[in-house]
């Protein structure tokens, strides 16, 4: 394959737990993808700043979690430029650093893609991008929101039609049900608060940093 093909998985990552990562090795596969970009935002534009933990917290946390994980790495770019905080303003930077050859694909949950069109130019997102939308399996996904461009590019792949991966077109919006588990990072966060054990729903040396740095065990931290 001539053109180089990258993943941007942008999120909070407060903390990073093991459905991200199911998400991650399943678009990885099935997309056969040289690489996958995690990417923590800084101070996500939509959130509450204050409940958020520190951002170098989250980058140690997802760079742990992905050690084992050969294609997929973390990108530090929205931690350098905390005042470009919009997702279009992200990935323009990556498509100047990876060049018109690259194809990027954007990695996006199912409750943030209903939002879309509240978001910050989405058009642009779409402009530079695919869009992947990842969700857990019978989970019905709202697509009256959808801008016409965005649904005029869409393919549902929930049928297990892997075959049609190989149509991919640029601009497109592939619908996926690749996440088989239900976890939260809001229900971790209370947990530890709570002193529950979150052994299985984050990898072990996360589980150990959340530990040995005392991160959410103030009920501030709850989103």
């Amino acid at each position: 394959m001539s053109e180089r093909r990258i993943g941007v998985y942008g999120g909070t990552f407060d903390p990073i737990h093991n459905g991200h990562l199911e998400v991650a090795r399943a678009v990885v596969g099935n997309f056969d993808l040289d690489e996958l970009l995690i990417v923590p935002a800084h101070r996500p534009p939509h959130k509450n700043s204050r409940l958020i933990s520190d951002a170098y917290h989250r980058y140690a946390m997802t760079v742990l979690a992905t050690l084992d994980e050969a294609r997929v790495k973390v990108s530090t770019i929205e931690l350098e430029t905390p005042d470009r905080p919009y997702t279009f303003e992200t990935m323009q930077r990556l498509r100047e650093r990876f060049g018109p050859q690259a194809s990027l694909f954007f990695v996006i949950g199912a409750d943030s893609f209903e939002e879309i069109n509240l978001w910050r130019e989405p058009a642009r997102i779409l402009d530079s991008a695919n869009i992947i939308v990842t969700t857990r399996p019978r989970h019905a996904v709202s697509l009256a929101h959808l801008p016409p461009r965005f649904a005029a590019n869409l393919l549902d792949l929930r049928d297990g039609r892997v075959d049609r991966l190989k149509r991919l077109v640029a601009g497109g919006v592939y619908l996926t049900d690749y996440v088989m588990v239900d976890i939260a990072s809001t229900e971790i966060r209370r947990k530890v608060r709570d002193g529950e054990p979150i052994d299985e729903e984050v990898p072990p040396r996360v589980a150990d940093y959340i530990r040995k740095y005392a991160l959410y065990r103030q009920k501030t931290n709850e989103s």
